[in-house]
Order: C-alpha cells, then structure tokens, then sequence
C-alpha cells in the first residue's frame, strides 16, 4: 500500500455536499484553463498568423462572465473572497461567529437576487435570438452556463451557512469558519 493510498484510507468518506463542493471548484478550475486557453491561442494567432479566432472576442467575453460566475461559486464557499475584518479581528470568538453568520446571510441574500436577474437575463437572450458576430451562435447558451454557476453559488453559500448555523463540532476552531 503507498503512502498516498494509506492517508487516503485514513480520511472519513466525503459527505454529498462535499463532493458537490469539490466538483464547483473543479468546474471553475476548468473555466480558467478554457480562458487561459482563448487568450494564448488568439495572441498566437495574431502575432505569428495575422489572423484570429472566428467570434474569439465573443467567445473570450462569454467565457469570462461564465468564469466569473463560477468563480463566485468557489470563493463564496471557502470563504476565501476579499474581506475587511476590522471588527471581526477585535471580537472574541462567539462575537466572530455571529459576524460571520450574517456577513454569510447577506451574501446569500444578495447572490439569490443576482441569481434571480440573471435568469431574466438567459430567458430575454434566448427570446431576443441573440446570436454572434461571425458564427451565428446563440449566445444564450453561455448565459445560462454562467447562471448555473449562480444557482451552485447560492446552494454554496446555503451549505457555508447551514455549517455556520449548525456546526459539526460544537467550539470549531475559528479557522475553520474563516478560510482567509
């Protein structure tokens, strides 16, 4: 048995939620790539080529509100977003777990909104036809990929807080609240 399969025996069963977790990060993680892809190939073709990616503009501007999105998804679950914590530093460690209650309530809130804009957004682009430059492509498609990443985002941010609210471990440690 290797060292990494012994670690891996030694580790409790991922839970659902975890595994759902792990997958939204991956999903964000190939958005990256796919962007980091667009760029490259469309310098390339450019510089050494003189030519482009048919739609490349659209495809990268598309690509990038699906990273976005997606990424909000991620980030919002760890926790792990730039914060100011001014006031949270100075409280104790009841004080902090309040605070992050309700800073993790308000997101919520306020992504839920967003998520629901969105949508509107997805539904009047697949009314309106709206399709790209070059291609002819619906670009609904794109926004609904990038509203998907808003729904995991708010189911996110509902396990964030369900964990806030109703700990595993009665006394967490606070760095497992705040993945700063």
């Amino acid at each position: 048995m290797s060292a990494h399969e012994a670690s891996q025996a030694l580790e409790p069963p991922k839970s659902v939620a975890d595994r759902f977790i792990d997958t939204i990060e991956w999903i964000a993680a190939i958005f990256v790539g796919l962007v980091a892809l667009n760029i490259f190939v469309s310098v390339v073709l450019r510089k050494f080529f003189d030519t482009s990616i048919p739609d490349g503009y659209d495809w990268g501007r598309m690509l990038m509100g699906i990273l976005i999105f997606w990424g909000i998804a991620a980030t919002s679950f760890r926790g792990s977003h730039i914060s100011v914590d001014l006031i949270w530093s100075m409280a104790n460690r009841a004080w902090q777990r309040r605070i992050d209650i309700f800073a993790t309530l308000v997101l919520l809130f306020v992504v839920t909104v967003q998520t629901y804009t969105l949508f509107d957004k997805v539904k009047l682009t697949y009314q309106d036809h709206v399709l790209t430059y070059d291609l002819n492509v619906p670009t609904w498609p794109f926004f609904a990929v990038a509203w998907l990443g808003d729904v995991s985002a708010v189911i996110l941010i509902g396990i964030r807080t369900w964990r806030l609210v109703f700990p595993i471990d009665p006394k967490p440690p606070v760095s497992d609240i705040r993945h700063d």
